[in-house]
């Protein structure tokens, strides 16, 4: 199985959680490829794999600058991904409140919209909470790979 984690990011803060992830949890999947969402649209859940979206928030609750032609392309260019099982990491500051974590958020509701299958629950960090979110959401995503895996074995 292939996990493919698409970034949206604008401090890169997204980025290193992808990385971190990428390193930690190598073990349990074939390959992992970190995949930053600059110039990317629908097409990319063409591949057979499990998707990662971890994004940050940005703004008045919105997608990241680089997220924006894929998160648009889901709208425009419309399309069934009852193939894609995804999960989602969204980042943000509790401090706003009304738009926490919303470019992640965002992004579940478009997916869900097309038909795409999320696996467990949407996971949230809270920048002003003082953790690290490359360490909670590696910890996180071994435990998300887990369900997708077992999953994936139930369908298969």
């Amino acid at each position: 199985m292939k996990l493919i984690i698409l970034v949206g990011t604008m401090t890169s803060t997204a980025d290193y959680v992808a990385q971190a992830i990428q390193m930690d949890c190598g073990d349990l999947v074939d390959e992992i490829e970190v995949r930053l969402m600059d110039g990317l649209d629908i097409t990319v859940f063409d591949e057979d794999a499990l998707y990662l979206i971890c994004t940050s928030t940005y703004g008045s609750g919105d997608v990241p600058d680089n997220a924006r032609q894929l998160y648009d392309s889901l709208d425009t260019n419309p399309k069934f991904l009852g193939h894609v099982r995804y999960g989602v990491i969204a980042l943000g500051d509790r401090t706003y409140l009304n738009t926490f974590a919303f470019g992640g958020k965002k992004f579940d509701a478009r997916l869900q919209g097309l038909g795409a299958q999320r696996i467990g629950e949407v996971w949230c960090h809270d920048a002003s909470a003082g953790t690290m979110p490359e360490a909670l959401g590696t910890e996180w995503c071994r435990q998300w790979l887990a369900q997708a895996l077992a999953t994936a074995q139930d369908t298969a």
